[in-house]
């Protein structure tokens, strides 16, 4: 695959990740969260995987990638998922998620900080402040639309705070995957984002099992799941792995600046929720100060 085509993918799969926080709260909605992440990943999954034996023509000519890249970014995607689609599923109303969303989107701005110690990449001095424009938008943006004040942090905090938690568990794993992945697996034809994707599933399914959840299948439920299972995992999850293996890197990581946006924008059309000024304007600093990071990485991949 050409490092432009690869990079073009990388491109896509940001543009259906814009869409993955609407869709997966309006499944947890229904199906439930864990429910719901087990049939996205299970079902995504599996259609990856029968697509990557397709194309590779059956078992014979399949080839696997190095083992740290398996171990290492297999175990750093599957925190991912469940750090990500807990703190959807599990945030209080659609307002936070629109909070812990944001929190998420912080990996463009760590993808590229990390970049420096293991990528070995240089970077300016205007990092620190790209780094700190990404934090002040996000702590921004939990006040939804309140005046500021530290008693209204500690209430916001205190009412359901692990969200935000694993959304920076969440934004903290997929900027070290999208690293590790191209130092470990950069030079593998294929990599194991459809096994990865499995294995999301089947821990999904054990959480499930010892997790009761209220399920209501629906018609709309249903258009949701399967969108759910092709675009934003089974293709944009692929996508993603071969543009951080084979694409520009720095140049990708870049462009995801603008997915905090968007996402937002989709979100609160598809939940219908208001969001507060609070909230716009965290976003607007996630996306500066990512972009104020880009600018201050040398792109020499």
């Amino acid at each position: 695959m050409t490092q432009s085509r690869a990079t073009i993918l990388g491109i896509l799969a940001l543009l259906f990740w814009s869409s993955t926080v609407a869709f997966s709260r309006s499944l947890a909605e229904t199906l439930g969260t864990l429910t719901a992440s087990s049939c996205i990943f299970l079902l995504g999954g599996a259609l990856a995987c029968v697509a990557r034996i397709v194309s590779t023509q059956g078992f014979r000519r399949f080839s696997f990638p190095p083992r740290a890249y398996l171990v290492g970014c297999g175990f750093l995607f599957v925190v991912y998922m469940v750090s990500l689609y807990v703190a959807i599923g599990f945030a209080s109303d659609r307002q936070q998620v629109l909070e812990v969303a944001l929190i998420n989107y912080l990996w463009p701005t760590l993808t590229l900080v990390f970049a420096i110690p293991i990528l070995k990449k240089k970077a300016r001095v205007w990092l620190v402040f790209g780094v700190f424009l990404g934090f002040v938008g996000v702590f921004l943006a939990t006040f939804s639309g309140e005046s500021f004040s530290w008693r209204t942090f500690g209430e916001n905090m205190a009412v359901n705070y692990l969200p935000y938690v694993f959304a920076f568990v969440a934004a903290v794993s997929w900027a070290l995957y999208s690293n590790l992945s191209r130092l470990w697996g950069g030079q593998t034809e294929s990599g194991g984002v459809p096994l990865f994707l499995l294995l999301s599933g089947l821990v999904f399914v054990s959480l499930r099992v010892f997790t009761p959840e209220d399920t209501r299948l629906t018609f709309r439920s249903m258009l949701e799941l399967v969108y759910m299972m092709i675009f934003p995992t089974a293709l944009g999850y692929v996508f993603w792995d071969e543009a951080m293996r084979k694409g520009r890197i720095i140049l990708v990581a870049s462009l995801s600046y603008l997915t905090p946006l968007l996402s937002a924008i989709i979100a609160t059309l598809y939940l219908g929720v208001k969001a507060g000024w609070s909230l716009w304007v965290g976003c607007l600093l996630v996306v500066a100060g990512a972009a104020v990071c880009k600018l201050s990485v040398n792109e020499d991949l």
